[in-house]
C-alpha cells in the first residue's frame, strides 16, 4: 500500500453532496474570518472521512458471521428480534455494535444469503449506545436467509445525531458475506441476532471492523 492510500480512502457516493455543502460553507466562512474558515476546513475533512468507504478483505471460511459495522461491541444479551420482521418471539443472542461519528458508517452483510424480509420503523433518536435504543429508535431491519436455511436478522438503528438510515437491498436480493447493504448517517448502531445455539466469539468493548472481524461461527 502506498503512503497516500493510508490516509486517502474512497468516499461513498452518498457523501458527495454533504462534502460539497461543507466546502461551500467553508468558503463563506473564509470571507468572514480566516479562523472560521480553517475550522470549516477541518469539518469538511471530517465529513469526507465520515463517508469513507474502504475496501475490506472478508474471510471466506464457510460458516462465519462477520461484523456488519465498524465500531465497538456495546451489548451482548438475549433479546427478541423486532416484531416487524415477522419472526418468532423467541429470544436470541443479540450482539450490538455501536458506531461513533468517527467510524466508517457503511454497513456490510454479516453472512451470505438471500434477503428474506426488509422492514423499516420510524422512532426516536436516543443515544444508540443505550439498550432501549433497540426498541425505541428509528430502525431498519433485514433478515438474511443463509445457505443452510437459518435466518439472520440484522437491524440498523439511528442514533442521537443520525437522521437517515439507507438500505441498498430489498426482499429477494442476494448478498455475499461482506457485501455493502446500507449506510447510516452520523452516529448509530447495528444489532445482529445470532441463530439459536450460535455463541458469539466477541466480547463487550471489542473493536469491530465491518466485513472482516469474525463475530460468530455457525459450525461451532
Amino acid at each position: 500500500m502506498k503512503m497516500h492510500e493510508t490516509f486517502i480512502k474512497p468516499m461513498h457516493p452518498d457523501g458527495r453532496k454533504f462534502v460539497a455543502i461543507f466546502a461551500a460553507i467553508t468558503l463563506v466562512l473564509f470571507m468572514l474570518w480566516d479562523v472560521l474558515g480553517w475550522m470549516g476546513v477541518g469539518l469538511t475533512v471530517w465529513c469526507y472521512y465520515f463517508f469513507r468507504d474502504p475496501e475490506r478483505v472478508t474471510p471466506q471460511r464457510p460458516g462465519l458471521i462477520v461484523s456488519p459495522a465498524d465500531g465497538i461491541v456495546s451489548l451482548i444479551e438475549p433479546a427478541v428480534p423486532p416484531a416487524e420482521l415477522g419472526l418468532p418471539d423467541t429470544p436470541l443472542t443479540r450482539v450490538s455494535v455501536f458506531m461513533s461519528v468517527f467510524n466508517c458508517h457503511v454497513n456490510r452483510a454479516p453472512a451470505a444469503g438471500k434477503v428474506h424480509a426488509v422492514a423499516y420503523r420510524p422512532g426516536k433518536f436516543l443515544n444508540a449506545s443505550l439498550d432501549k435504543a433497540s426498541a425505541d429508535n428509528e430502525r431498519n431491519g433485514i433478515v438474511i436467509e443463509m445457505d443452510d436455511g437459518r435466518l439472520l436478522p440484522v437491524v440498523q438503528i439511528a442514533g442521537l445525531v443520525a437522521r437517515r438510515i439507507i438500505c441498498f437491498v430489498g426482499k429477494g436480493s442476494a448478498l455475499s458475506r461482506g457485501e455493502r447493504f446500507g449506510l447510516i448517517r452520523f452516529g448509530s448502531r447495528l444489532d445482529v441476532y445470532l441463530p439459536d445455539g450460535v455463541v458469539p466469539q466477541v466480547r463487550v468493548g471489542q473493536t469491530m471492523v465491518a466485513g472482516e472481524t469474525v463475530m460468530a461461527e455457525l459450525n461451532r
